[in-house]
């Protein structure tokens, strides 16, 4: 692993994520502090009225029409950067993708954006019209809902939209696989070969779903070049977030940090509402200053959310090693994808504190040696 290449890249990264986040902010910023956020509603009703909506719908239709006007205004900044990502991946080796198919995933991932994401904010203001002090304990709840149901059907519904899945045909590796997860508990449907290749020469192993959607994926790029036992710790590794819950403890800690961001962002459309001109707390007008609000608080818990997900990734390591009884296996795996990946072997503690859901790779790679070391005593 050329370490210095990797922390450039990663350097890089780092400065278009900042970039992007910053040009979220601003543009919410200039909606929600200026006339703007008035102007588009009062245009998104417009064409809703324009398209012959019911008025019983209207408010809907205008809700829908504006987070649609608010994605594409969104989407000019967000795509210019994401192209510098996609540049900076080819740069790196690691796209191989043309711009064409890069464009096309784009546009798949605007598609699922808003086919989601339109119903779920009409879904929303309309909580917000019919309690106004109280949505968003409603909001949270449905949060939570939704994000049981995203886990669910994400692996059979969302996946397949970006990427061709087959079943892996190397039987003996899908029987060991398959065995794996029986011995964990965690049986899963299937073992499937993941084609990313044609993308990039990333690579990885996931167990995706729960219970009638769990499927074992095993990127082709992560089988072109690992050993059988490699796939098996790396896997085994994914293993334990399930059989640890670590799925559900997810889905709770982002269900509880969406009810502060409801809870404050209630407290601040009641305070905004007036002074900034909107018709009232159901205003989408508003909805800049929802946005804002959840970005900040989620901005403010990354460190932490960050720091407790490393947890995690540390425990799975280890049980990772207790399940195969491989810590060998895990340690070259774990090297290998980070070779694959151009992964950053030791961030700063700056870094690590705010773009790191995992620990150090290196420190991740010298742990498993270690327990290589503890086995042979």
């Amino acid at each position: 692993m050329n370490e210095d290449r990797a922390a450039r890249y990663h350097k890089a990264r780092r400065r278009v994520a900042v970039a992007g986040v910053a040009w979220s902010a601003a543009l919410l910023l200039a909606l929600a502090l200026t006339p703007g956020s008035v102007r588009l509603r009062e245009a998104a009703n417009g064409l809703a009225v324009g398209l012959s909506v019911p008025p019983w719908a209207l408010p809907s239709a205008t809700v829908a029409v504006y987070v649609a006007f608010l994605g594409i205004l969104h989407e000019i900044g967000a795509s210019l950067l994401g192209a510098c990502s996609w540049r900076l991946d080819r740069r790196y080796g690691l796209a191989v993708d043309g711009p064409g198919a890069w464009l096309l995933d784009q546009l798949k991932a605007a598609a699922v954006g808003a086919t989601l994401g339109i119903p779920a904010f009409c879904a929303l203001y309309l909580a917000i019209d019919r309690w106004p002090a109280s949505w968003w304990l409603p909001a949270g709840i449905a949060f939570a809902l939704l994000a049981v149901v995203m886990a669910r059907l994400t692996p059979v519904v969302l996946l397949p939209l970006f990427f061709r899945f087959r079943p892996l045909e190397r039987q003996d590796l899908r029987d060991r696989l398959l065995a794996l997860c029986r011995r964990a508990g965690v049986p899963a449907l299937d073992a499937c070969v993941w084609q990313v290749s044609d993308r990039t020469r990333r690579a990885n192993a996931a167990l995706t779903g729960l219970g009638g959607t769990r499927r074992i994926l095993v990127s082709d790029t992560l089988l072109a070049h690992a050993r059988d036992e490699e796939v098996e710790a790396v896997l085994a590794h994914e293993i334990a977030h399930h059989v640890r819950a670590d799925i559900w403890r997810a889905i709770a800690l982002e269900t509880a940090v969406a009810l502060v961001a409801f809870f404050l962002g209630a407290l601040a459309l009641g305070r905004a509402w007036r002074p900034l001109g909107w018709a009232g707390v159901s205003d989408v007008a508003g909805l800049p200053v929802l946005l804002l609000v959840a970005g900040i608080l989620s901005a403010v818990a990354l460190p932490l959310a960050n720091a407790y997900s490393r947890h995690l990734e540390w425990t799975a390591d280890r049980f990772a090693i207790r399940l195969t009884g491989n810590p060998e296996a895990l340690a070259s795996g774990l090297q290998r994808l980070a070779v694959l990946n151009l992964a950053e072997g030791e961030p700063s503690r700056l870094a690590l504190w705010l773009f790191h859901s995992h620990p150090p790779v290196a420190a991740r790679i010298a742990a498993a040696k270690a327990a290589v070391t503890d086995d042979r005593r």
